[in-house]
């Protein structure tokens, strides 16, 4: 695999923020700076062409100034190395908003090849543990973890060369894309899942891993999809498929794609659009692929697209339809599946009041809630409060009561306040 040449970093970020060309890019600088108060501020794509080369020269303090604006990091995080020496946050802090909480890319003192070939692959050994460890433990025991062992890859990369650096910067990525699922899935936290995601695409981005990268693309296009912005959820999925193309990808794969795609057009209120997103996908199921899904890819499988199916029928209004295939979903899906299982559940509970049986709709709130309570899931409980919202006509009923007194009891009540 050859090595990704020029400023990979600020190009990650750049196609993560939204603008998927340079041109683009330019442009949103030079609306930003109006809007900052910065006069005769001329960017061109040229310009973005040279910062993102391989040795790409220091902004003037008016663009980077714009651009951290844009980006939400620092230059130095965005690649860029000060002529005058140092790290280059300390002067564009006095001099730009404060950035994001950023993890430090290396190690000041840290030399190439400072490490043993070996620290690569015991890196991905720990994130492939956390990887196994999503499914069971509690998401916020979980992401310090997972946010402390990136801190620690992102020390250790500069002390890496060759292969041993390319294995720890792809695990690094995972690192960070498993601390953004659980702070967008778990935690409801979209904004720190997207800068959990950009610098998962940074890390994808050094280690010429396109296919990583691709997924981490699609992941960040959940944040615009589910706060109902289409367009900058098409433009990140189209990104997502770009970079799958320069990578082998499985029928699993490309099938997991359309339906992110068909969920954030679900979202959207474009369900038959979603709907024939994912005939595709179940087309490109059957047909299959000659090649593997990379073993990182541990949250999609067809029952997992069957129940994107059967959410987008219940929007869609095809009640009958969304009953069976979410049916069908419970039955399939493996033992450990917790976590998905509160979603279906939920989802079968919208069906049933969508059906006008309260009774039934509060069964499978109940049986969503039980799993709820050992396996946490923001989601999943998003899933129930849109029950009970649906329950409105009969909320006078002793069954919807009861399912008031356990969906407000101390503990659901106060995880939601801290929410």
């Amino acid at each position: 695999m050859t090595r990704a040449t020029g400023n990979q970093r600020l190009k990650s970020a750049r196609i993560a923020a939204g603008y998927g060309s340079q041109a683009a890019f330019a442009a949103a600088i030079v609306t930003a700076a109006a809007e900052l108060g910065i006069r005769s501020l001329d960017i061109s794509d040229r310009q973005v062409r040279r910062w993102e080369s391989a040795n790409p020269p220091w902004p003037h303090p008016d663009a980077g100034r714009v651009i951290t604006h844009l980006l939400g990091q620092d230059l130095a995080h965005l690649g860029f190395t000060p002529p005058w020496g140092g790290s280059g946050t300390e002067v564009v802090r006095r001099t730009t908003a404060p950035p994001v909480a950023a993890i430090r890319a290396a190690v000041p003192s840290a030399r190439v090849g400072a490490q043993p070939a070996s620290v690569g692959a015991d890196y991905l050994a720990i994130t492939q543990a956390h990887r196994r460890m999503y499914w069971s433990v509690a998401p916020d025991q979980l992401l310090g973890t997972v946010i402390e062992h990136a801190r620690l890859g992102h020390n250790l990369l500069p002390q890496l060369a060759g292969a041993p650096r390319a294995v720890l910067a792809s695990a690094l990525s995972e690192s960070h894309l498993l601390a953004g699922r659980i702070q967008f899935f778990d935690q409801q936290e979209p904004q720190a899942a997207n800068e959990s995601w950009v610098r998962a695409l940074q890390a994808a981005g050094e280690a010429d891993d396109a296919l990583l990268g691709s997924a981490v693309l699609a992941h960040s296009a959940f944040v615009p999809g589910w706060s109902g912005d289409r367009e900058a959820a098409v433009e990140r999925m189209r990104a997502a498929r770009a970079y799958a193309r320069r990578a082998p990808a499985s029928a699993e794969y490309l099938a997991w794609l359309d339906a992110v795609e068909a969920e954030c057009e679900t979202r959207c209120g474009h369900t038959q659009t979603a709907l024939h997103l994912i005939g595709h996908g179940e087309d490109v199921l059957a047909a299959g692929s000659e090649y593997p899904s990379p073993p990182w890819m541990d949250w999609f499988s067809p029952a997992r697209l069957a129940a994107f199916k059967g959410n987008t029928q219940l929007k869609a209004g095809h009640i009958p339809n969304a009953r069976t295939t979410l049916l069908d979903v419970l039955d399939a899906l493996p033992a450990d599946a917790e976590k998905q299982r509160s979603v279906i559940l939920g989802d079968l509970a919208a069906v049933e009041a969508a059906a006008g049986d309260h009774e039934a709709a509060c069964g499978y709130a109940f049986e969503a809630l039980d799993r709820l309570a050992v396996h946490w899931y923001a989601t999943g409980m998003d899933r129930v409060r849109e029950v009970r919202r649906a329950l409105a006509p009969w909320q006078h009923e002793p069954v919807v009561r009861e399912l008031d007194d356990r969906l407000y009891g101390w503990g659901t009540t106060l995880s939601a306040l801290q929410r």
